[in-house]
């Protein structure tokens, strides 16, 4: 199910040279020029390829950083220094974070350069490919595409540029929030006509229909916060246009953790727009750094789980997000590693060896190098013992065990280097449905029938076996939310939208609400002079 990437994967430095010898005055025919290339249908496809292989190459990462570590849905501290690096991971956790980040100038470099080589492509196609549909689709594909990369853009950092022409390196000042947001409602219904109305294996990968409509509901649906007007009857619109389209189901209960699974794919039904990913399509530049286990999975399960590399899981959860996971007949709860660790026949205990030092480095005792074998336990609280102030909880079996942790994208047994076969959706049927919920719950008109209450209680009878709920309020659908799209980088984008954001949760205190947006990173700065940073954020 993988073959995506075969089909799309040319490497992108092949893109850097179509164009590169227009000025000779010497046509060289034995590069890669538009006399040789692209010249057919399957050439024009994997033409488009650079624009999803940049795209996967820091989906998974970068972009999760960014969204779940500044949550009280992940937290990332040190370890007997491991992890700290340069504090870059807890300063989200704190809120703190300044524009020098890694985490914030890597999310920009890349949203950036996906944005860049779309312009890139949709140039060389505009000049290589005569007109029709064949060449509506697949530009309309690359600017949904782009559209996608703009919406991440403004939806992280607020004003960015608007900067859509190939080959133009001035520099570009930033536009507003609310002109990037109609920018990209444009761009997006100008595509939906041109946009493949199928799905499945035909589209999967790329852009069709209904990932345009998925992307317009989010966009409205917060459309008060980047505007200040709200859109929720434009909301349930697109949302309707997904439903009726009838190209999608909700997965059941005996398959939704299966979504997530090395060898998901094109078959799953909830999937509108999902990041294929494979540990052997290494493109250059671009590795699509996709390996959740090595954060997740802690090391002392390494056999449980048959890896062939060594994880160090130094990602968990806080209490306050795992405190939504109490539904016991709930399948989402099998996402997470909680308390006494067994391996996967559930009988025999993860035992470790080590010392009774190494158990606990701050044992007194003079027997400190005795040996000491313990069953692993994951204890919910993240307790910093070893130095407060740089948030490290100590180098010992009882800091690495701490922290609740998810393996919702299921550790692939098949990578030999670290990068899992584990796809990861970014738009699905079932957000839609909660969208739909939300916005009439906001305000908007009922359509189809639907109600919110029903249209929750779709999920939840696919989710669990509990009773179905006979009402649902805002606070309940973000409970719900919270438990269904669990390390799937939207929860910062909900937290801000139920007005949670500034909240404290873990050690968090800072309740800035200029933080709702990212600074704008100082490398980006020194790149294009003409950007100014965001409001609250020193100059």
């Amino acid at each position: 199910m993988k073959n995506i990437l075969k089909y799309i994967g040319l490497p992108v430095l092949m893109v850097g040279l179509f164009w590169s010898c227009e000025d000779l005055d010497v046509p060289i025919t034995t590069q890669l020029t538009p006399e040789v290339f692209p010249q057919n249908s399957t050439q024009y496809i994997q033409t488009t390829g650079p624009v999803y292989s940049a795209f996967r190459g820091e989906f998974s990462f970068s972009w999760w950083w960014s969204q779940s570590l500044s949550t009280d849905e992940a937290i990332l501290p040190a370890r007997g220094g491991n992890w700290f690096d340069n504090r870059n991971y807890i300063a989200m956790h704190y809120h703190d974070w300044t524009p020098d980040n890694g985490i914030i100038g890597s999310f920009w470099d890349w949203s950036s350069k996906v944005i860049g080589i779309s312009n890139q492509t949709i140039s060389i196609l505009n000049q290589a490919m005569p007109e029709g549909a064949e060449k509506a689709t697949l530009i309309s594909e690359v600017k949904t595409m782009r559209a996608i990369s703009y919406f991440m853009l403004m939806d992280s950092y607020g004003d960015v540029p608007l900067d859509t022409l190939y080959g133009d390196f001035s520099s570009h000042a930033k536009s507003s929030r609310k002109d990037v947001f109609n920018f990209i409602e444009k761009e997006l219904k100008k595509a939906i006509p041109n946009l493949n109305p199928a799905s499945g294996i035909t589209t999967y990968g790329r852009p069709n229909k209904q990932t345009a409509n998925a992307l317009l509901a989010k966009l409205y649906l917060n459309a008060e916060v980047y505007t200040g007007t709200q859109r929720y009857n434009d909301a349930i619109a697109a949302c309707d246009q997904v439903i009726g389209s009838g190209l999608y189901n909700i997965e059941p209960r005996a398959t939704y953790l299966q979504m997530f699974y090395p060898n998901n794919g094109p078959q799953m039904k909830e999937f509108i727009f999902a990041v294929p990913y494979d540990p052997s399509a290494v493109t250059v530049g671009f590795n699509g750094q996709m390996y959740h286990s090595r954060y997740d999975v802690p090391r002392s399960e390494r056999a449980k789980f048959g890896l062939q590399f060594t994880p160090s899981a130094p990602r968990s959860t806080l209490p306050e997000f795992y405190a939504n996971f109490n539904d016991p007949n709930d399948i989402r709860n099998r996402q997470w590693l909680t308390g006494l660790q067994y391996m996967n026949d559930g009988v025999t205990p993860v035992m470790v060896t080590t010392t009774k030092k190494g158990y606990d480095q701050f044992y007194t005792g003079s027997d400190g190098g005795a040996v000491y074998t313990y069953q692993v336990n994951l204890t919910p609280d993240i307790i910093p013992r070893q130095n407060p102030d740089l948030f490290d909880l100590g180098n010992d079996e009882i800091a690495w065990n701490m922290g609740y942790r998810n393996i919702k994208f299921y550790p692939d047994a098949t990578s030999t280097n670290r990068n899992q076969n584990n796809d990861v959706p970014f738009l699905r049927y079932s957000d839609v449905i909660l969208m739909k919920a939300e916005a009439i719950l906001r305000g908007g008109g009922e359509t189809l029938g639907q109600t919110p209450v029903a249209l929750v209680n779709m999920i939840r009878s696919n989710r669990t076996t509990s009773a179905a709920w006979s009402s649902v309020t805002l606070e309940e659908l973000y409970k719900e939310r919270s438990r269904e799209f669990a390390q799937e980088a939207w929860h910062r984008n909900d937290m801000i939208r139920f007005g949670k954001y500034e909240g404290q949760w873990g050690y968090k205190t800072n309740s800035d609400t200029y933080r709702r947006v990212f600074p704008i990173p100082t490398n980006a700065r020194v790149l294009n002079p003409a950007l100014t940073q965001n409001d609250g954020y020193p100059n």
